[in-house]
């Protein structure tokens, strides 16, 4: 990267926003960065997207450090480590061994200062790289990744958030290609099976159902090789989010039934999920009986659900979640007071920055107005909902739920103005 004229521009001027956000492009996980550069992550995401700036000499210094960029391209004096790189190519050659221990003895005189722990680094990789295959130093950093993506959005446009995801999946690839021992190839496989899983999910929320449907088949794929059966039920549970958001109950229902299949009885995140998705599937495929059975299990699972498996993140399964969902089942029940009563506890639970999932409850309360004979009322609360929305969640999923809210209003209302109101947000 440093023969690259724009990245050296970029050094040059100490724009660390355009730094970071090259390197990522480069392969380079912001969790790596900040790892290297003894930064934290969400600071060297922030400073990617341009919402932080790095202005301290120090932090420049420590950058320069981590990502051994030599001091004249940041306009820092060499720096320590710079002083080693000669040592360390010439030590690795390492045939006179006299050679190497007098080396090494005049980089240690000083302490343990950066030139003498890089020379160190370099004897012991010397020797680490002839023993047998351990864990790829990258996939903690990947499995740490894919944590850090399953807090969603934060605010974050979906395509910044896809771009993000699709980056560093593709770097579990070389991971994969080569042979790992059997434990290290299951936790690659349960990473690509979560990032594929999230990535499908962003997918399906920008509305591209065949690339979101590709994704869940490859998340599948690297679960089911995992031997994470709550991993693999996840992911069919999620997978059933797609027909059953555009139309399709029946086989979002039997998506939905694999997935508790694969989940068993034990009180777990995928079980509870897998279990609600069932239920608002057959309450669109007008299966009351069915659906109130579903619900009915979810509860009386999440109720034992382990306290790690309850936060708010898309591979976990918390109380806002369970709302969102109780909200959409029994809004297309026709239970507007119990619908009601989920969609104000969702809402309490909701972050500010939950843009998508906040508008698509209020699209849920429009529809409940619209059920309990308000029809001009369901219009104006689903129009402010979307009118308040930015451009990049005014698509897909949010569309979509909007759009049945229009599709269920009876024709000969469509000619009054709240109702064309709505019309033509949806139709922009």
């Amino acid at each position: 990267m440093l023969a690259d004229t724009a990245f050296v521009r970029a050094l040059r001027e100490r724009d660390f926003s355009s730094v970071f956000a090259m390197a990522h492009d480069e392969g380079i996980s912001f969790n790596r960065i900040a790892e290297a550069c003894a930064l934290k992550s969400e600071r060297v995401s922030q400073v990617a997207r341009g919402a932080a700036a790095v202005t301290a000499l120090a932090t420049v210094e420590r950058i320069s450090g981590g990502l051994r960029i030599p001091g004249a391209f940041l306009g820092l004096a060499a720096q320590p480590w710079e002083e080693t790189a000669a040592l360390s190519t010439e030590s690795d050659h390492g045939d006179d061994p006299m050679k190497r221990r007098n080396l090494l003895r005049g980089a240690l005189a000083a302490g343990l200062t950066a030139p003498a722990l890089a020379a160190l680094a370099a004897a012991r990789t010397d020797v680490d790289q002839t023993l047998s295959p351990g864990t790829p130093q990258d996939l903690a950093d990947l499995e740490a990744a894919a944590e850090s993506y399953g807090y969603g959005y934060h605010g974050q446009a979906p395509t910044r958030v896809l771009a993000d995801l699709v980056t560093d999946f593709t770097t579990l690839r070389p991971l994969l290609a080569v042979p790992q021992p059997a434990p290290v190839r299951a936790r690659l496989c349960r990473t690509a099976g979560q990032m594929a899983g999230m990535t499908a999910i962003v997918l399906h929320d920008l509305g591209s159902r065949r690339e979101s449907r590709a994704w869940f088949a490859t998340a599948a794929r690297a679960a089911a090789e995992s031997g994470d059966d709550q991993l693999y039920a996840w992911v069919r549970a999620r997978e059933a989010m797609v027909p059953l958001n555009y139309g399709a109950p029946k086989t979002a229902a039997g998506l939905a039934e694999q997935a508790r299949h694969a989940a068993g009885n034990r009180p777990t995140a995928a079980a509870v999920l897998a279990a609600a998705v069932a239920a608002r599937a057959y309450a669109l495929n007008h299966q009351s009986e069915q659906a109130h059975t579903a619900l009915a299990a979810a509860d009386a699972l999440i109720d034992r659900l382990p306290e790690g498996e309850r936060s708010d993140t898309w591979l976990t399964y918390g109380e806002q979640k369970h709302h969102v969902h109780l909200s959409h089942a029994f809004t297309t029940l026709g239970d507007t007071r119990r619908a009601r009563e989920s969609q104000q506890r969702a809402l309490e639970l909701s972050a500010p920055t939950s843009t998508m999932t906040r508008t698509l409850l209020n699209i849920d309360a429009a529809a409940c107005s619209h059920h309990d004979g308000d029809t001009e009322q369901a219009c104006r609360r689903a129009v402010d909902a979307l009118t308040t929305l930015p451009v990049d969640y005014r698509t897909g999923l949010v569309r979509r739920r909007a759009l049945d809210l229009y599709e269920a209003i009876p024709a000969q209302h469509h000619r009054e103005r709240a109702v064309r109101e709505l019309r033509d947000v949806v139709a922009s």
